[in-house]
This record gives structure tokens, sequence and C-alpha cells, in this order.
């Protein structure tokens, strides 16, 4: 029988080495592979090869797999930057969403990433980038809306529809 091949294979490898990494699931299913090579014998260099992970690695889950059993090989919290602004202060800035920009002091009428920086910045001292006051948008289960044109383009349409129209 005739071996099969992966055209591309080393640029086929590193995208689905990303996407294991990008699953929780995928990540430890990967992991238990591991456990289970060195489980039929092979060595932690030959499955870190095989698998595109460190020799040290692999080690490292074999002997939490020996400690902890199935549990070591659960992926523990991956804490990240502690957030800037606390929970009450997000609270306070979902009811400042509810409000026109307005209405809190702004001199724009729709909220955007700028205005809510701006706003963020003012009544908590903390600077917060655009695109994050983005997600704390999405975050906050808002959607940001952009204004309808006003210009004379608009106009003219409005014009047009509302003008009587001749026989002909």
């Amino acid at each position: 029988m005739k071996p099969l091949t992966i055209s591309d294979a080393s640029q086929i490898a590193l995208g689905l080495q990303d996407e294991i990494r990008r699953s929780s699931d995928a990540r430890y299913d990967h992991r238990l592979h591991g456990v289970l090579l060195v489980a039929q014998g092979m060595t932690c260099p030959e499955i870190a090869r095989l698998l595109g992970d460190a020799p040290r690695t692999v080690e490292n889950r074999v002997r939490r797999f020996e400690e902890e059993g199935l549990s070591g090989l659960v992926e523990g919290e991956r804490p990240g930057r502690p957030g800037r602004l606390t929970d009450e202060q997000i609270e306070e800035i979902g009811m400042a969403l509810r409000q026109s920009p307005r209405e809190i002091g702004l001199s724009v009428t729709l909220w955007d990433g700028k205005s809510l920086s701006a706003f963020i910045r003012e009544r908590f001292g903390v600077s917060l980038g655009i695109r994050q006051c983005q997600r704390l948008f999405r975050h906050l289960g808002f959607r940001m809306r952009k204004p309808r044109p006003a210009g004379p383009e608009s106009d003219r349409a409005s014009l047009e529809a509302d003008a009587p129209q001749l026989p002909s």
C-alpha cells in the first residue's frame, strides 16, 4: 500500500499546531496523546519531535500525570494582565452607556471608542485605548452605531422621494 502524503506538509503542520493552541479542549487532548505515547514506550524526545513540543514540556506533563492523574493534564487558569478597571467601575460604565454622551457631559452625540476612552480617563483617571474601549462595548453587550449621513445627499434623496410625480 502506498503511504499517504500531504502537500506542503510543513505549512500544514504549523497550521494544525496553531489550531491546537486555540482550544483548551484541543490542548488537553494534545497532552493526553503525549502521555499515551509515553505509556506505549516512546521516549520524551521522540514525542516532543513528533508533537512539536519541547522535550522538557513532555517530561513535565508526564510527571504531572504521574502525580495527579488526568487532573494533572487539565489546564489551569491563564491569569493574564490584571484589569485596570474594577467591577464597580465597569458597572458604572455600563450605566453611563445607557445614557447619551451629552447627558454625561461629553460634546459628542453617540458613544464610540474615542468618547468612551475620554469618559473613562476623565471619570476614573484610567487611560484605555480606543480598541480596548470597543472591546468593552461588546463585553457589556452594547453595539456601536454609526450616525446616518445628514449631508446634502440624504436631503436630496428625501426631497426626490417626497416630490410629486408628473404624469408622462
